[in-house]
């Protein structure tokens, strides 16, 4: 047996065990949509955890939770008669066909900023009133900025060279002192989002994603503070009673450690 014929007996095996379990299990007969979301949610940044420790094992199992609850929906979804995975399967494929003209059609594109730009154009033809649409209003603010960005780099509002970037980020932490000094609560916020909208930009134009990069941080800085926790334990001190000095000494301890 072949591959795909392995993975398309595999595709079904899950099927019929979701079946079963819906029509079986007391805990999956009382699932709807609306109590499967936060559940979904929670899988998909698991799954960005294990993407991010680059934990492949975890990040096969990860994908098989998300998969179920892709399946569960499908399921829910056929007995409402409303459309069941078949119509899932051919509606992605549809569309990816439609919105790859030049792989399934006659169009001929140069590079990738030219495949996102007809992507943005396509969908804007599909009915679309906006580029932005398509992003979530529930996405984490640093996340939609990342993807307003990008979304409106693809029809070609976009600067053109980093150095731009760097100077507008350079002008927004300009302005942000001077609100810092007037000491306008309201207006320091609103320039604070600014400096912020423009890191994630130039962010973009260095090809780093500024969610990976920020939760990089985020498991560095835990990491170290946890060690100087063991540290502190081991010497019989508490934090409270440690001064700052003390404390940078582990903490440059666990930046030797992680480097």
């Amino acid at each position: 047996m072949d591959s795909r014929a392995l993975q398309l007996k595999a595709f079904d095996r899950l099927l019929t065990i979701m079946d079963e379990l819906r029509e079986q299990c007391p805990w999956d007969k009382k699932q709807t949509m609306q109590t499967l979301r936060h559940l979904t949610i929670e899988e998909t940044y698991e799954l960005g955890d294990a993407i991010l420790e680059n934990d492949l094992v975890e990040v096969k199992k990860e994908l098989g939770d998300l998969l179920l609850h892709i399946v569960f929906y499908a399921k829910i979804g056929s007995e409402t008669r409303d459309f069941d995975i078949a119509d899932v399967c051919n509606g992605i494929c549809e569309k990816l066909i439609h919105r790859h003209p030049h792989i399934y059609g006659d169009v001929k594109v140069k590079d990738e900023e030219e495949v996102k730009r007809n992507w943005e154009n396509i969908k804007l033809k599909e009915g679309k009133k906006s580029v932005l649409e398509g992003v979530p209003k529930g996405l984490p603010a640093l996340v939609k900025a990342n993807r307003v960005q990008d979304k409106v780099a693809g029809v070609g509002f976009d600067w053109e060279e980093p150095q731009q970037v760097f100077e507008k980020l350079k002008e927004e932490l300009g302005e942000l002192q001077d609100e810092i000094k007037a000491g306008n609560s309201d207006k320091m916020e609103a320039e604070f989002g600014d400096v912020l909208f423009s890191m994630i930009n130039y962010a973009r134009f260095l090809n780093i994603n500024p969610e990976n990069a920020l939760e990089r941080t985020n498991k560095k800085f835990i990491d170290r503070f946890q060690y100087l926790e063991t540290k502190a334990r081991e010497a019989g001190k508490s934090l409270k009673e440690m001064t700052l000095g003390e404390m940078d000494v582990y903490w440059e301890e666990a930046k030797t450690l992680s480097e």
